[in-house]
């Protein structure tokens, strides 16, 4: 293939690994409105939507894989190549963790911890997200930095949440019948859960940027 054509396909995959995030942040939004609505049919479309991002996640695999067999890169290409794959991965499990929220939206039986804003720990880390990727897009370094920064935020919003709902547990005093007792743990459960897996995509929003600093500079400081 001629060079040409070698650069045409990696400014491609760069577009689709965009393409990608557009879809997976739309997922992610998703599934915050259908858990914040109550809403069973949005919630059932993220849930039946995975496995659009799955296809997508293959296709893309395959693309890494012919650019490395077929045009052997190396130096900066191959960290491109190979971050790009790292990223998708990251987004593929960012889909699944919106794809929970569809889940727990199905099974949610009441409101718990008014105290509690989900939505605004959804906003921040959709941000995050949303900022990690235009790094990867832009190869910008100093937003690889501030993304770091914004998640050591995000942990002390998911760890205060997570002391509330237990607070707001022990505190109650008006349950006595054993049914409604395990229903309220489930609830619980699930809004603990919630919680954990707005943490966890703010830490796939840390690899992205990590690896997008990886394939700038070759620096390997926020991989963990």
């Amino acid at each position: 293939m001629p060079r040409e054509g070698y650069q045409d396909e990696l400014n491609q995959l760069r577009e689709d690994v965009l393409f990608m995030s557009e879809v997976v942040l739309e997922r992610l939004n998703m599934g915050l409105s259908a858990l914040e609505q109550k809403d069973e049919e949005m919630a059932w479309d993220v849930i039946e939507g995975d496995d659009e991002v799955n296809e997508l996640y293959l296709e893309l695999e395959q693309q890494c894989m012919d650019l490395i067999a077929l045009q052997q890169p190396v130096a900066g290409d191959l960290r491109f190549i190979a971050a790009s794959f790292k990223i998708i991965t990251d987004l593929e499990r960012i889909a699944d963790l919106a794809t929970n929220l569809g889940d727990y939206t199905l099974d949610a039986k009441r409101n718990l911890a008014p105290d509690v804003d989900i939505q605004s720990i959804g906003e921040a880390v959709v941000e995050m997200v949303e900022t990690a990727m235009e790094g990867y897009a832009e190869e910008n370094v100093e937003n690889c930095y501030a993304i770091a920064e914004r998640d050591d935020e995000i942990d002390e919003l998911c760890e205060t949440a997570s002391e509330t709902v237990a607070r707001d547990l022990i505190e109650r005093d008006d349950l006595n019948d054993e049914g409604e007792i395990e229903a309220l743990m489930q609830d619980v459960y699930r809004l603990l859960l919630t919680i954990r897996d707005l943490e966890r995509v703010g830490d796939h929003a840390v690899n992205i940027s990590a690896r997008t600093l990886y394939m700038v500079e070759s620096d390997d400081e926020l991989l963990y």
